[in-house]
């Protein structure tokens, strides 16, 4: 395809928006090993996640099969809200470093949520709706993914309980209010509103919580409450399957404009929006029609991939949920209170921890005040507040820009601006003000995470 000339901002038109989600479990040659019932230790059916899960999205998540999966017409009635989002040809950013890279980015910030995490709230929510449930509860960390459900929440008409992880709702205050506002109610968490709560809180005196902590209380509050389901915004398959609309609308565009990434660049919490963003790449990598370099980024001092075990791993802090096989610092690791970066699961989803260990990707981990430093550069040359977790790309992809300059090799680089950093100005400030640490674990830190890790036959 002749290459066209390329507008500052591609836009898809309605007609052009994915009708379909693509299945990137269903495009790899060898699948994650499944869910065990952490009872038999067995793998987990669609029986053993029904009482927390609503069932659409229970097999959504055991579909490897079915590369594309029709998105009903509700929710993309949702998604044109605020869907196509644009693809951004950053000429600014490229101008500022000198390099011969060509950088873009996809921008997900464009909704009031501010983040990529509306894509999969809008279908979960759908789906409790369908299936007559009145409630629905889950975590949320810095925030975005307990904003965008509260939102898909008030328009399907469900009640939501968020638990916030407490040192994200101490340093994000509006962040709380923009889920109060939009009917949902936010608990700080751990909590004493939950034994799981109770427990975290006598063996850890004043810590400031962790996405481990916050799954636990929202799992106990849906398994102990009538008509009421968990939904969760990052790790698992069918999340990732939700954010694919990311990678299928960059894919179209690109195509539309003649343009061929070799570096696809995604900031990695739990991994879902990565996924997303890399999932029909990936797909086509897998089947030998591109070599892409897909880098994960994550923080130094969550470092799930660089520096985990690959191993099964409760998903929460109470060990409560099925066992996954993936990357993990352990269930019981506690990153820093100081980090104010985000991206602060203790795992990475299944599929991108599969796709890791079998050498299609790259990880790298990377310090607060870097993040911090490139998540400023970028607004004074592109002219958008990043999210922090938004961030760890931008700074990947100044990275990989200029080792071009220094070779003069001409790159094409997408990454995923996943979302707007509006609410997170008590962390510049930290980072304006000269108070902001870098904090990364050491191996005897991380020793305590691993001795976490459950001690079964599957990881010996």
């Amino acid at each position: 395809m002749a290459k066209k000339t390329v507008p500052y901002k591609i836009y898809l038109s309605e007609d052009e928006m994915p009708k379909v989600w693509y299945n990137l479990k269903a495009a790899m040659n060898k699948q994650h090993p499944p869910f065990l019932n952490p009872a038999t230790l067995q793998p987990c059916t669609a029986d053993d996640l029904r009482p927390v899960f609503c069932d659409d999205c229970i097999e959504q998540e055991l579909n490897c099969k079915d590369l594309l999966i029709e998105i009903p017409e509700e929710i993309r009635g949702f998604y044109k809200m605020y869907r196509p989002s644009p693809l951004v040809r950053a000429y600014c950013l490229e101008k500022a470093l000198g390099t011969p890279a060509e950088i873009y980015y996809k921008f997900e910030g464009n909704n009031t949520s501010g983040s990529h995490k509306l894509n999969s709230a809008a279908a979960q929510a759908y789906y409790a709706k369908k299936q007559g449930l009145k409630s629905i509860t889950t975590e949320t960390g810095a925030g975005q993914w307990g904003t965008a459900l509260s939102m898909a929440a008030a328009y399907f008409g469900l009640d939501l309980t968020v638990y916030m992880v407490k040192v994200s709702s101490e340093q994000k205050p509006y962040r709380k209010e923009v889920m109060r506002t939009y009917g949902a109610t936010v608990i700080p968490s751990p909590s004493d509103t939950t034994a799981a709560g109770r427990k975290i809180l006598a063996e850890f005196p004043g810590t400031g919580g962790s996405l481990g902590c916050a799954i636990s209380e929202a799992v106990e509050k849906a398994v102990t409450s009538d008509s009421c389901r968990y939904v969760l915004g990052s790790v698992l398959d069918h999340v990732v399957l939700h954010q694919s609309v990311i990678g299928q609308e960059c894919k179209i565009a690109m195509e539309k404009y003649g343009i061929e990434p070799d570096i696809i660049i995604g900031c990695c919490g739990g991994g879902s929006n990565f996924g997303g963003l890399i999932a029909p790449f990936m797909g086509d990598k897998i089947a030998g029609k591109n070599n892409i370099d897909f880098i994960g980024v994550e923080p130094a001092s969550c470092p799930s991939m660089t520096r985990g075990r690959y191993a099964y791993d409760f998903c929460d802090s109470a060990k409560t949920t099925p066992l996954a096989k993936m990357y993990t610092l352990g269930c019981g690791f506690m990153p820093s209170a100081n980090h104010a970066g985000g991206l602060r699961y203790h795992g990475m989803s299944p599929i991108v921890s599969e796709l890791y260990h079998d050498g299609y990707m790259r990880a790298v981990a990377v310090e607060q005040s870097k993040v911090f430093e490139a998540a400023e550069y970028f607004a004074r040359t592109e002219g958008i507040l990043p999210a922090p977790e938004s961030s760890h790309a931008i700074r990947t992809a100044i990275d990989e820009a200029l080792k071009c300059k220094e070779t003069g090799e001409k790159k094409t680089i997408l990454f995923g601006l996943t979302g707007t950093g509006y609410f997170d100005l008590s962390a510049y400030k930290a980072y304006n003000d000269g108070t902001m640490a870098d904090t990364i674990p050491t191996d005897a830190d991380l020793a305590k995470g691993f001795a976490s890790i459950p001690d079964i036959p599957q990881n010996k």
